[in-house]
């Protein structure tokens, strides 16, 4: 599958940017321009979101195919890769498999281990929306409060709610896929070694990578190294991103 992106700057190395679970290309817009004064940069929409295809199959081989198609529909044969929570997954499956197009690799705030699904009460208040019966995006984010109280986080969802030439409201991303398949978003990475250099970075409010995660983390990815953002979550480079903004630039030179 050729994925939807966003291309920012037209010299340099390719960085090639893999969104979260519910992101798209257009969350990165702010770092993207930043970084492309050194870097092509190519913010992709995987599948079943943004405004990438959908499809019902929904796994990370998929997901690590459609990033090889999309490379070389673009004619990258090498390039530096960065992936976020999924996004992340998804290059280390691509590092496994095709090494050789990768130069670095920064994997932020995931690891390749396997992790329960944890989901459950923001599908449920996605599907709660039903979008097709929305009169306002007012109403959307009612809907959506009952089961996701934080604000940041409906927020972020509701980024992927948009008007239908219809004149109507349709989500983005292709949520009968995901709900029915999100244990394969929690798969872990094959027991295979990735000598590809890549820097592993946390935030240090995050759980998705622990202390004791490392030594196994080291095993798969023997040319890794790690790094903490100190007061950062999940969402790292939204949180800081000057201090994830500093990082990318120092791995990827």
């Amino acid at each position: 599958m050729k994925l939807f992106y966003r291309q920012y700057g037209e010299r340099g190395m390719p960085l090639v940017i893999l969104h979260g679970l519910f992101g798209q290309s257009d969350n990165w817009t702010s770092l993207a321009r930043a970084w492309s004064e050194q870097y092509r940069v190519f913010v992709l929409d995987q599948r079943n979101h943004g405004q990438s295809p959908h499809a019902e199959i929904f796994d990370y081989p998929s997901m690590a195919e459609d990033l090889r198609e999309t490379l070389d529909s673009l004619g990258l044969e090498k390039i530096y890769l960065l992936g976020h929570s999924m996004g992340g997954k998804t290059a280390m499956f691509f590092a496994l498999k095709y090494p050789e197009r990768i130069e670095k690799m920064l994997v932020a705030d995931i690891g390749p281990r396997y992790y329960r699904p944890h989901h459950t009460d923001i599908i449920a208040g996605l599907q709660s929306v039903k979008p097709e019966t929305l009169s306002s995006r007012a109403e959307a984010e009612q809907r959506l409060s009952t089961l996701v109280p934080e604000a940041s986080t409906r927020q972020f969802l509701l980024k992927n709610l948009y008007r239908t030439e219809e004149g109507g409201f349709a989500f983005r991303f292709h949520l009968s896929a995901i709900a029915s398949q999100i244990e394969h978003i929690g798969k872990a990475v094959p027991p295979e070694t990735s000598t590809v250099e890549t820097l592993f970075v946390r935030g240090e409010n995050s759980r998705y990578i622990l202390p004791e995660d490392w030594p196994a983390i080291q095993a798969q990815f023997p040319n890794a190294t790690l790094e903490t953002i100190a007061g950062a979550g999940h969402w790292l480079h939204a949180e800081k991103p000057s201090e994830f903004s500093a990082i990318v630039l120092n791995c990827f030179r």
